[in-house]
């Protein structure tokens, strides 16, 4: 992927060169039904079954002036990468870049790719600079408010401050980009509450059936 400095080995997970090559032959990369915990899996008709799945993409973005400056090191983004990659998601990054336009160009990039998830810490604060959700928002076609709210209210049982957060979630086409923020705290008080919803998010983007028969909102 062209755009701003990416810091990270590319193609993160189990063959993701390997995905990129097969995604070019089908929209955003989906073969068949998507099932849970962040796998797709293809069929093969002339084997009749189904064959072995192949993980779902992500792509795990810093937004940060001085991380990307070379001023101090990215803590953050490594630990989008483990939480997607235990989740099952085959991940690039973490791309490294300064806050706002360059932020809105990796997303639109990672959109135009087909990425199935884009997690991004940093940039979500009060001070002048933060200017994370601004370009988020610009990117997305639907938002969905229950997940920055669940993060924040993790968050803040612990760090009064963690209401600050202005970070946003949607989806743009079938792309889930979730804003956390910068501090490693709050990275990982994110990634508690993405764990238990983010690959069923997926999943349902992708049109998979609700687990258990559980038929939610706009299910019909």
């Amino acid at each position: 992927m062209s755009g701003p400095e990416h810091r990270g080995t590319p193609g993160r997970g189990e063959g993701a060169a390997a995905h990129r090559d097969a995604d070019r032959t089908a929209p955003h990369g989906l073969v068949g039904e998507a099932p849970p915990h962040g796998h797709r899996a293809s069929h093969d008709p002339a084997a009749g079954a189904s064959a072995p799945a192949r993980p779902y993409r992500a792509l795990a973005v810093t937004a940060s002036n001085r991380a990307s400056a070379g001023v101090y090191e990215d803590k953050g983004g490594p630990l989008l990468v483990a939480a997607l990659e235990a989740m099952g998601f085959a991940v690039d990054g973490p791309r490294v870049v300064p806050d706002g336009e360059p932020v809105r160009e990796v997303l639109r990039e990672a959109v135009a790719a087909g990425y199935a998830v884009v997690l991004t810490t940093g940039g979500t604060g009060i001070s002048p600079t933060d200017r994370t959700p601004e370009v988020t928002r610009s990117v997305l076609e639907r938002e969905i408010p229950g997940i920055p709210e669940a993060i924040r209210a993790e968050g803040s049982a612990k760090v009064p401050t963690a209401a600050l957060s202005r970070g946003v979630a949607g989806v743009a086409d079938r792309t889930l980009v979730v804003n956390l923020p910068g501090s490693t705290g709050g990275v990982k008080d994110g990634l508690a509450v993405l764990a238990r919803l983010l690959p069923h998010a997926v999943d349902q983007i992708h049109g998979g059936d609700h687990p258990g028969g559980h038929r939610g909102d706009g299910a019909r």
